[in-house]
């Protein structure tokens, strides 16, 4: 059986070399090397990254708390839920995979790790979000289940009742 070619572990605020990090999106790539690192200490956001053997940072996501005013969710969620006027969520504020791993699986394995770890925080929370940077990010999370929230067709969500916990 054959080794996974990453590990995906949290970033700590002043752990690895980010320098390198090139996922052909400035915003991206200055977030990772210039802003996340206080978003940690701030409590802001958790980073996590897939390594390599030899510790380089292959990709890369972000997690927040949030909320879902229950409005934007469809009907058939909405009645399964309590009346308040928002729900919990997880947010998953960036994903991104450096342009020299590209179109080896890793941005899915990470989107897979990031529903997993949303399902699995013992806080309560009904659904994942994700604000699409533009519509081909928008094509992969619906290639990945994700619906779009009418009002906002760049935000998306998964039920995360819908996630099998690892």
């Amino acid at each position: 059986m054959s080794r996974a070619p990453f590990r995906i572990a949290a970033l700590d605020a002043g752990e690895r070399d980010r320098s390198r990090f090139d996922s052909g999106t400035p915003a991206l790539d200055r977030y990772l090397k210039e802003q996340v690192s206080q978003d940690i200490r701030r409590r802001v956001a958790a980073c996590f990254v897939a390594l390599t053997d030899e510790g380089r940072i292959a990709g890369y996501y972000t997690l927040a708390a949030a909320s879902v005013p229950l409005p934007d969710l469809p009907e058939a969620l909405r009645r399964k839920l309590p009346r308040y006027p928002s729900v919990p969520a997880i947010r998953m504020g960036r994903l991104a995979v450096d342009v020299a791993f590209k179109g080896q699986g890793l941005g899915g394995a990470l989107l897979v790790n990031a529903l997993h770890r949303a399902a699995g925080i013992e806080v309560g929370a009904v659904v994942l979000i994700v604000d699409a940077k533009d519509e081909q990010a928008a094509a992969f999370y619906l290639h990945h289940g994700f619906i779009a929230i009418t009002a906002s067709p760049l935000t998306l969500f998964l039920p995360l009742a819908s996630v099998s916990r690892p």
